[in-house]
């Protein structure tokens, strides 16, 4: 755990300001093996205290890579200076921020030193596993992957607070041939939440996982093009939450929507059909925990839910403290920052499609000719709201029924209209938090949805 050097420092705090003080660090690990080979083994420890400091509307900021006693009061002493020299030079006539509930939220939670030799041994057992039992493969690759974020905050307004993010997957990763002799490839992310030793106790705990990725590999060897148009899909609940995350989830980041994304002209206004409901879930979801539970983000906010979506109706953003004041919001724990000498932005934590009623079986026999699309291997969209997302398995629905697997392939669309053609929402949820979202920063979030039917553009060969 991170040594607290900061809360006796809260009387070095400058008065009429709000204060940030941010310790942190984050580790990583990572092993590769391409056909046994390892050709990849990193490790990463980053660490390091910053302070903020909001004075007259605008913030001053400093960081260092060292954390003692005296560099603490170093880096709380620029970042007072920077805001003075900043509020004497560009302010903007504001006071500090409105006042939030003094708290102190703490997570306990030990961050073993797994030591790197773990990460390999259990690569090297599932590969051994999967070449002796599927020689046919063109190819195989193993990912053991391990991050972590703990953060020690103290503010002058708001919750102090130790929070410890620790997640870590295997990705295996399979190519086999299609009867043509050309390479299709599937991928299977297990994990989530917690150290690698938690996680992943014996490599036989993931052996159904790799017999089921083989078999879909298989299966997509054997598949078809879909026929491209604007066609009757389900999307999976893994396509949902790439939607959620990508299509809808950034528009609605107030900085963006100060930016001029589509949902500034939408809110209050339909967005989706009456089924149709998204939320920024903050640490619980459906009475259990997300995949990565926030709760206080680097402003001191303690976290809350952000409803974005009720009903088909756009309601709300996600926020910072200064973009909730300028909306009107409640700010609900939005403002993250990924290394010590970062600042907090406006950020996702685990972003759903909320489920429906309706059971998977009924919507499959409620399309006499369209796709179900399962798999995604990567998600693009703009403030427009306008996305495409790669598409690497699915299905042909033919007269109500599964028929033959799909080939690579792209769905496209603009969120906001695409929405409105959804009539049938499944009661089951599925949730990833394997990726890390790029704005500016990169941040681990989860994201999530169960199956959605509705009318996308869906690409050809």
């Amino acid at each position: 755990m991170i040594p607290d050097l900061l809360t006796d420092k809260k009387y070095l705090f400058a008065a009429g300001a709000n204060t940030e003080l941010r310790a942190q660090r984050n580790l990583n690990r990572r092993v590769v093996l391409l056909n046994g080979n390892l050709v990849n083994n990193v490790q990463t420890d980053q660490f390091g205290v910053s302070a903020r400091v909001y004075e007259n509307g605008v913030y001053g900021f400093s960081s260092t890579g060292e954390y003692s006693e005296e560099t603490v009061k170093d880096v709380l002493k620029a970042a007072s200076e920077n805001a003075a020299f900043l509020a004497g030079h560009a302010g903007r006539g504001k006071g500090p921020h409105k006042p939030m509930p003094a708290a102190r939220r703490f997570t306990a939670y030990d961050l073993a030193n797994v030591e790197q030799k773990t990460y390999i041994a259990f690569a090297q057992a599932l590969d051994a596993y999967i070449a002796e039992k599927y020689p046919d493969l063109l190819s195989r690759t193993i990912v053991a992957t391990a991050d972590s974020m703990e953060k020690l905050l103290c503010v002058s307004n708001g919750a102090d607070g130790h929070s410890v993010l620790p997640r870590s997957y295997v990705y295996i990763i399979m190519t086999a041939a299609t009867p043509d002799g050309k390479p299709v490839e599937l991928y299977k992310v297990l994990g989530g939440y917690g150290t690698f030793d938690r996680n992943f106790r014996d490599p036989k705990d993931c052996y159904a996982a790799i017999d089921a990725l083989y078999d879909r590999v298989r299966q997509k060897a054997e598949g078809v093009y879909p026929e491209a148009g604007n066609k009757t899909v389900i999307l999976g609940g893994i396509l949902s939450g790439m939607l959620a995350h990508e299509a809808v989830g950034h528009t609605v980041e107030a900085d963006l929507v100060i930016g001029g994304s589509v949902a500034g002209p939408n809110l209050g206004k339909r967005v989706g059909s009456d089924l149709v409901n998204l939320v920024d879930f903050a640490h619980t979801a459906f009475g259990k925990p997300t995949p990565l539970p926030i709760h206080v983000d680097d402003e001191g906010t303690e976290a809350t839910d952000a409803v974005l979506i009720r009903d088909g109706i756009l309601t709300g953003y996600m926020n910072s403290r200064e973009t909730a004041e300028r909306f009107g919001m409640v700010p609900t724990g939005n403002a993250r920052a990924f290394l010590f000498s970062d600042e907090p932005l406006i950020r996702m934590r685990n972003t759903a499609v909320l489920p429906g009623t309706s059971k998977l079986e009924d919507m499959i026999a409620s399309i006499d000719d369209g796709y179900y699309l399962t798999d995604t291997n990567n998600g693009q969209a703009d403030t427009t709201g306008e996305f495409m997302f790669g598409v690497t398995f699915g299905y042909e629905i033919k007269n109500g029924k599964l028929a033959r697997p799909l080939l690579d392939t792209t769905i496209s669309g603009v969120a906001f209209e695409m929405l409105k053609t959804v009539d049938m929402i499944s009661d089951e949820m599925i949730w990833a938090s394997s990726g890390m979202c790029g704005k500016k920063q990169p941040m681990p979030v989860g994201m999530g949805g169960p199956a959605i039917k509705c009318r996308v553009t869906i690409g050809g060969r």
